[in-house]
């Protein structure tokens, strides 16, 4: 149990200097005015022209690193730190979100993959914690009551796996178009690349903190006798 408790420390303060370093670099690089002067707005729009994509819209939205691509209305909603700014954190986060649009439009096989689990997650979301606590506080009683809730939570653990190419994939496209276009500057591509791969270290951080999750619970459950 020790080591157990040991990991979960660990991944708590993974997760923090994962977060602070995302804040830290979205500060710098928001300060930092695009060469070509688009807008957030301007550069998805732009990649969605280019690439074909006419049934796309690009909105607003509230709150700061709340930028995402909805597949169901077929939105790019960006923050408004993101929606208005010409900055390089402005355009790395469009055109990373229209990166899912493209993925979205082309089938791109693990995007679909982790459409099909959100309902399930949604679900899991909703009683996962109270099976598990549930099922700690009884295990000696009902064992299986632990076992579902660590179904459960396996299967939010496998959408956090899945979401890791995607993320990865959709900074991709990011950066090869911002760099064939011509809305990053020589000087300024590698800032954008920067950009995009501190937001990518969440996603892993959260992968490996519902690993660890997972693994803990697991111990728990392994070793009742």
């Amino acid at each position: 149990m020790p080591a157990a408790y040991i990991l979960m420390f660990g991944v708590m303060i993974l997760g923090a200097l994962v977060q602070w370093n995302l804040s830290h670099t979205f500060k710098k690089y928001s300060k930092i005015r695009l060469d070509s002067g688009l807008t957030g707005r301007a550069v998805a729009e732009q990649m969605l022209r280019e690439n074909g994509l006419t049934d796309v819209r690009v909105l607003s939205t509230t709150g700061k690193l709340t930028d995402h691509y909805n597949p169901i209305d077929k939105t790019i909603n960006l923050s408004e730190p993101v929606y208005n700014s010409n900055s390089v954190m402005a355009a790395a986060v469009a055109a990373h979100e229209t990166g899912h649009a493209l993925q979205h439009a082309m089938g791109y096989a693990p995007l679909k993959m982790r459409s099909a689990l959100v309902p399930v997650v949604q679900f899991s979301s909703g009683v996962v914690n109270v099976l598990l606590i549930a099922g700690i506080l009884l295990l000696q009683s009902v064992p299986h009551l632990l076992l579902a809730g660590i179904i459960l939570f396996a299967i939010t653990t496998l959408f956090s796996i899945i979401t890791l190419p995607v993320e990865v994939d959709a900074s991709r496209r990011a950066l090869v178009w911002l760099e064939r276009s011509r809305v990053t500057s020589y000087e300024q591509q590698p800032l954008a690349s920067k950009a995009l791969r501190a937001a990518a270290y969440t996603y892993f951080a959260a992968a490996i903190g519902s690993i660890a999750t997972l693994l803990y619970y697991l111990t728990i459950y392994m070793g009742r006798r």
